[in-house]
C-alpha cells in the first residue's frame, strides 16, 4: 500500500481537518480514494503538514492590500508520508476506491 498520486487536498482551518483525495500504486487511474482527518492526528505521528504562515509578498506599503492574511503552505510530500504512514498503521481506516 503506497499512495503514490495526491489528487487533491483542502484544509479547513475552522475545523482543524485535512481532506484528501489519492491514488494507491494498485489503483487504476479511474480510481480515487477520498478521506477527511484530523490535523491532530499528523501532529501524533510527528508530521507538521502546515508550514508556518508565510508573507509571501511585503505587502505593508500597500493601502490595498492591509487586510490580507498571511499564506499558508502545505508540503504535499510530508503530507503523501503522513497519509502512508496513518494508513499503514490504521488499515482499517483506509477509504475503499470510487469509480470516477
Amino acid at each position: 500500500m503506497e499512495i503514490v498520486d495526491l489528487v487533491s487536498y483542502y484544509i479547513y482551518e475552522d475545523t482543524k481537518r485535512v481532506e484528501v483525495s489519492f491514488r494507491l500504486a494498485t489503483d487504476s487511474e479511474d480510481e480515487m480514494r477520498s478521506d477527511v482527518i484530523n490535523l491532530d492526528e499528523s501532529k501524533e505521528y510527528g508530521y507538521e503538514i502546515i508550514e508556518d504562515s508565510l508573507d509571501f509578498f511585503d505587502l505593508s506599503d500597500e493601502e490595498d492590500f492591509e487586510d490580507q492574511g498571511d499564506f499558508q503552505s502545505v508540503d504535499e510530500d510530508i503530507l503523501i508520508q503522513f497519509l502512508n504512514e496513518y494508513y499503514i498503521v490504521n488499515p482499517d481506516k483506509l477509504p475503499k476506491p470510487e469509480f470516477i
